[in-house]
């Protein structure tokens, strides 16, 4: 299989300013372009669905924002996984205003007196980066798989392909290739489950944030054996990927988050599907091992199996209401709705397009907690 990507077509540069001065064209098309990248943002995959961000819009730039009121207290106390999400939708910014044909300038938690200011992003003239325009149609049909894979072997030039990827956001992508570590990934994964699972903050924050997964759609086909993620450990398969950093500190974690999406995109565009896997990230002593015994130097931080699987549907999304603010508006105030939960906008809106489903998956973790 070849994952070598055409060349990529040319993309307009973004409007160019007439006579040294910025055109009300130039204006118009940038806000547009900057509307279209927050609901690009609104997209991206956050641990346990918990979408951790607000968004605030000016004429020329776009501020991506921690809600620390979907932070997870107990799973992430320190902000890791929450960053994380945040780089996931800071790369759907870069890709959107990439596909409208401009250029932008990224400032990474600018302000350290302000560290809930995750990034500036500013669209400017000039050529789009690279490839990101020709994965922004991606960005849309990406699924977080919740399931089991068949099991087709991954091949060597996609681990390559991906592993380019991730460095083009300066972290690093690990192959988990011998039986040895993928036995010890899922012995991990079951050990981190079993802690996280025994504590009663942890079950209660999972009860809260895990998403009730869709109701499959009828089939005629026949039912088959499921395989359960953590169970890879037979040796047919090598798809289990750690995404690495040199540091372990903010912007790591941010630009792993990017590196995170921009791997998932990739997937998407070649047909393949990923479990984010977090147990074994979010447990200090599962973390440790992992780093001792496969990642080495580098600080592993985010763990993925990837494979083929048919496509499902998305959990439901924050309401943009909720999330988008310009800088002279305020975001709408919130309303109680029939069911007492407070929502955007007055009533009349219907609940599911406000508000994450917070409900138990019956099923136990099956070893994915990213949508």
């Amino acid at each position: 299989m070849s994952t070598q990507a055409s060349p990529t077509p040319p993309v307009p540069a973004g409007p160019q300013p007439v006579g040294g001065a910025t055109s009300h064209l130039e204006v118009d098309e940038r806000m547009q372009a900057l509307e279209g990248a927050a609901d690009a943002a609104l997209l991206a995959p956050s641990v346990h669905g918990s979408q951790p961000w607000t968004i605030v819009l000016h004429r020329d730039r776009l501020e991506l924002r921690a809600d620390r009121t979907r932070q997870l207290q107990t799973l992430d106390p320190s902000g890791r996984e929450l960053l994380q999400s945040l780089g996931a939708a800071l790369f759907n910014v870069r890709a959107a205003l990439a596909a409208r044909g401009w250029a932008v300038e990224v400032d990474r938690l600018p302000q350290p007196d302000d560290p809930d200011l995750a990034a500036v992003v500013r669209p400017v003239p000039g050529a789009p980066e690279g490839r990101l325009p020709m994965l922004v149609d991606a960005v849309h049909r990406r699924r977080t798989h919740r399931a089991g894979f068949l099991a087709e072997e991954v091949p060597d030039e996609l681990l390559d392909y991906l592993t380019a990827a991730a460095a083009q956001e300066d972290s690093a992508l690990v192959a988990v290739l011998s039986d040895a570590q993928r036995r010890l990934i899922a012995e991990l994964t079951q050990e981190a489950d079993a802690v996280q699972l025994g504590h009663p903050d942890c079950r209660a924050e999972l009860d809260r944030w895990r998403p009730q997964p869709p109701i499959p759609a009828p089939t005629d086909r026949p039912a088959g054996p499921r395989r359960r993620t953590v169970d890879s450990v037979s040796g047919q398969d090598r798809t289990f990927l750690l995404i690495t950093s040199p540091t372990d500190d903010p912007i790591a974690w941010l630009r792993s988050g990017e590196a995170l999406e921009r791997v998932l995109l990739e997937l998407t565009v070649l047909g393949w599907a990923a479990s984010p896997m977090t147990q074994s990230l979010e447990v200090p002593r599962t973390r440790a091992r992992l780093r001792s015994e496969v990642t080495g130097e580098s600080h592993p931080q985010l763990l993925l199996r990837i494979g083929f699987a048919e496509a499902r549907p998305d959990i439901t999304r924050r309401h943009r209401d909720d999330v988008v603010s310009t800088g002279d508006r305020a975001r709408s105030p919130r309303h109680p709705d029939e069911d007492g939960s407070l929502v955007r906008g007055g009533a009349g809106r219907p609940p599911s397009d406000d508000a994450v489903a917070h409900r138990p998956v019956p099923d136990g973790r099956g070893g994915t907690t990213w949508i």
